[in-house]
């Protein structure tokens, strides 16, 4: 009697830029055509040193991503750093939270989607046309994703250099029009509302945690991870600094409008300008919700391939080697939230989970330095941050502070997503041993 075929597995095919890529294309979404005018507001000049600061500070953490994900060569992103760190139950925790990001987060941007188009269109914003429009658009997506990861990937690619390129442009012409002396800060910092700010774009940066749930599917995931991860952040760093800096020297006042760069791109540009911004605007929020899917769907795939999920979730198809069951529930709970409009309500349980999931990869960090050498199951770092402990203690002190500065209402809300999430964790894993160590 032969042996039974070996279950499909799946494909390795992501290379280092298209891990770049995945990252960046979460990074930068629809908020950057905004983002200049609302930090401008809070702290006035100084706001392209904020955009240039908090890059920083979103370095020190993705730096953390980076040590620990060059350990792991399995899909699941922070998943796997907190399981080997902390154990089994913080593991789970950390992909629910993060599975719980995504689809609230791809609930909203879809919905801004469809406000955009609603511009030109304003019949499909509201009504049975803004629900086909969110089908339309999920359906190519989950369609896309199911096809295969290298052709999610060449999506990606389009959408991310699609929504660069209009921002790009927008600074290189700008450049030489923009009045520098107003991106010179003046008078002292307002110190009240720098950390307002901070928050904000703390968010604003936020997404490149993603960057290496997909590891599974990439060829060399332990030295291309971490390239991928500190790539992402300078380069989201330079283009959000450079856009907020001109979109400051061209408008006399940017806190004063609420769409900074399409006005400052029709000040230098025309109606060509303002038509450009628009279609980046669209092209982000539609790549950003490829990006959701792919990685609320790999995170799914993930828990379920260690056993805390039940194990329908990491099927594989057969012929097109993605997630199928995992990228189908995905979708569909996505389509349930951006039609309900319930994602307005997981808006604060969002913007914890993501500091959850920080905490545990900066943790995870030193965690697993002290496992080398004595815990067989840890692999040794491909990568390692510079300057000791210094850069994951920074990083952890940077979260937690952002953290605390969380509302009551936002605190409230992950503690009881938490608590679900120990609710369908007991339910999911009662009686099941884990598939992996």
């Amino acid at each position: 009697m032969s042996a039974a075929a070996p279950a499909p597995a799946l494909r390795r095919a992501l290379g280092r830029w298209d891990l770049t890529a995945i990252g960046v294309n979460q990074v930068i979404g629809a908020a950057i055509f905004i983002l200049p005018a609302q930090v401008a507001q809070l702290v006035g000049s100084w706001a392209p040193l904020m955009f240039l600061g908090v890059g920083l500070a979103s370095l020190f953490v993705a730096l953390c991503f980076a040590e620990v994900g060059s350990r792991f060569d399995s899909t699941g992103g922070p998943i796997g750093p907190a399981r080997a760190a902390f154990g089994r139950f913080v593991g789970f925790e950390v992909g629910w939270m993060l599975w719980f990001s995504r689809v609230s987060s791809g609930a909203s941007v879809i919905n801004g989607l469809a406000l955009a188009l609603g511009y030109y269109w304003p019949v499909v914003s509201t009504g049975v046309p803004r629900a086909l429009v969110i089908l339309a658009v999920l359906g190519g997506l989950t369609w896309a994703n199911l096809r295969g990861i290298k052709q999610t990937s060449w999506l990606v690619n389009f959408f991310t250099i699609g929504k660069l390129l209009p921002l790009i442009v927008f600074a290189l012409v700008g450049v030489w029009f923009a009045d520098w002396s107003r991106v010179v800060p003046t008078g002292p910092a307002p110190l009240t509302q720098l950390g307002q700010a901070a928050l904000l774009l703390i968010f604003a940066y936020g997404g490149y945690e993603v960057t290496g749930i997909p590891a599974g599917e990439a060829s060399n995931p332990k030295k291309d991870v971490p390239f991928a991860f500190v790539a992402v952040i300078l380069i989201v760093s330079a283009v959000m600094t450079l856009t907020a800096a001109v979109a400051t020297g061209l408008l006399p006042d940017v806190g004063a409008t609420t769409t900074p760069i399409a006005d400052a791109s029709a000040l230098i540009m025309g109606a060509f300008g303002g038509l450009l911004v628009s279609l980046g605007s669209v092209i982000s929020t539609t790549g950003n919700n490829m990006g959701q899917l792919l990685s609320g769907s790999r995170t799914v795939y993930a828990l379920a391939e260690n056993g805390d999920l039940p194990p329908v979730f990491a099927r594989v198809h057969p012929e097109f080697r993605t997630p199928y069951v995992a990228i189908w529930f995905t979708s569909i709970v996505l389509v349930v939230l951006a039609l309900t409009g319930s994602f307005v309500f997981l808006a604060a349980v969002s913007a914890v989970a993501r500091l959850v999931v920080y905490l545990s990869a900066c943790g995870a960090t030193l965690r697993l330095r002290q496992a080398d050498g004595r815990d067989a199951r840890v692999a040794p770092a491909q990568f390692t941050a510079p300057l000791g402990p210094v850069i994951p203690l920074l990083a952890i002190a940077i979260t937690s502070s952002i953290l605390a500065g969380a509302t009551s209402q936002q605190l409230l809300s992950g503690v009881v997503a938490l608590a679900v999430g120990a609710v369908l964790f007991a339910i999911a894993t009662r009686g099941v041993q884990p598939a992996r160590a």
